[in-house]
């Protein structure tokens, strides 16, 4: 049975960085609602990188919106975006137009139109800005969620950026209480009907297999197998992990260091680990399919992730559904991901050399990373499911929707 339509809104689909948006929208489509993506770019060569029912789930689900540049071209293209909505959806495009909507922003939300959510969801906070009226014009209930960027970096220069997502969104989500605290701290009302929701693993497809952390890594037999995966981004801390593995190597502690990732800051990082002398000891492998970053964490003995901001860390629950202890940071809402001497080790942003102490003990204890990598696996497996998480994402809709109706 057929729940409700919901759009869901991204810049493009599938992404690499956004592996949650795929796990999140096939738990619900599972669970008996008419999930829709609507992207400004669909990313085809990407769909052959997901699980075989993700991607039978979602390819024909996904729709581009119309091209906004150059900018004649979306002039020229303007009158089909109508023509399209009128011949599919009349009523609903008579009802858009009556209510305020512009031709010219009909053209944006001309995809919107034709679906006929009964709820969109914004994923990004950032992509809500500028387009709350869409609740009104399409007589659906909106709900954005902030995912940490979003918070700790868009529109600090204005308090006011996110005034009309507070007051007319019908609810917000976020990741955990950190990210809770930031809304509040960015105007949004306690009242405001909202959703702690946290990220969730597969754990089945993050299958650690036979993992042996017997051997004493760091020695002279082999070396501690570190990986870290994320952006290259400057929130991420890569420098400050870099100079971590080079305080190991200064201690005697032999290293292997592997970083999946793409960015803009690949030639920072690179000539980071040339300036410190890790270039023997340090692999940048580039952004990686999912099938390939498991492939990883069954080669590394720990997870490295030294972020100075961070909304949760999805691929630090990827790292502990694998039995890799972890070392991070407090940064942001790493602290609810993992649980500190339980799961893996944490230390304050910034701070490489207490980086370098919690992964030299690591290295110097094959029992403690067993534990940690044990009790990592656990916990994702009992509080970081993806059946919960659509769950929890169908209960938030079903109040949005309760709530949108009785306004």
């Amino acid at each position: 049975m057929t729940r409700g339509r919901v759009a869901l809104v991204v810049p493009v689909f599938p992404a690499r960085s956004e592996t949650f948006i795929v796990a999140k929208a096939v738990g619900l489509i599972d669970a008996g609602w008419d999930v829709h993506i609507v992207c400004q770019k669909r990313d085809e060569a990407l769909f052959a990188e997901l699980p075989p029912h993700a991607s039978a789930s979602l390819r024909g689900r996904v729709h581009v919106t119309w091209p906004h540049r150059p900018r004649w071209r979306a002039a020229l293209l303007a009158p089909l975006a109508l023509a399209r909505c009128l011949v599919l959806a009349p009523a609903r495009t008579r009802r858009y137009l009556s209510r305020g909507g512009t031709l010219r922003r009909l053209y944006l939300d001309a995809e919107l139109i034709c679906l006929g959510p009964a709820l969109i969801h914004f994923e990004f906070g950032a992509l809500a800005v500028g387009r709350m009226d869409l609740g009104t014009l399409l007589g659906a209930a909106t709900v954005v969620s902030f995912r940490g960027y979003d918070l700790s970096f868009v529109g600090l220069e204005d308090p006011s950026h996110y005034a009309e997502v507070w007051h007319r969104a019908t609810a917000v989500h976020v990741l955990g209480e950190y990210l809770w605290k930031r809304a509040r701290a960015r105007g949004c009302p306690e009242s405001k009907l909202h959703a702690l929701i946290s990220p969730a693993i597969d754990a089945q497809f993050f299958d650690p297999g036979p993992r042996d952390h017997a051997v004493q890594a760091g020695s002279a037999a082999r070396p501690l197998r570190i990986l870290s995966v994320g952006r290259l981004d400057w929130r991420k801390g890569y420098e400050y992990a870099l100079e971590a593995v080079r305080a190991l190597e200064d201690r005697g502690v032999r290293c292997e260091y592997h970083i999946i990732g793409a960015g803009e800051f690949h030639t920072a990082t690179a000539y980071a680990r040339y300036q410190l002398g890790l270039t023997d000891v340090v692999t940048l492998l580039g952004a990686k399919p999912p099938s390939d970053i498991r492939e990883e964490m069954r080669w590394a003995d720990v997870f490295l992730h030294a972020a100075v901001s961070e909304g949760f860390g999805n691929s630090v629950l990827e790292a502990q559904a694998m039995m890799l202890p972890v070392v991070c940071t407090r940064a942001g809402g790493l602290p609810e991901n993992v649980v500190d001497s339980e799961t893996g080790l944490t230390a304050p942003s910034r701070d490489p050399n207490a980086l370098a102490d919690a992964l030299a003990r690591l290295a110097g204890d094959p029992a403690l990373r067993a534990r940690m990598g044990a009790a990592g696996r656990a916990r994702v497996a009992s509080k970081f499911r993806l059946a919960d998480q659509a769950a929890a994402f169908g209960a938030l809709y079903e109040r949005a929707l309760g709530a949108s109706r009785r306004a």
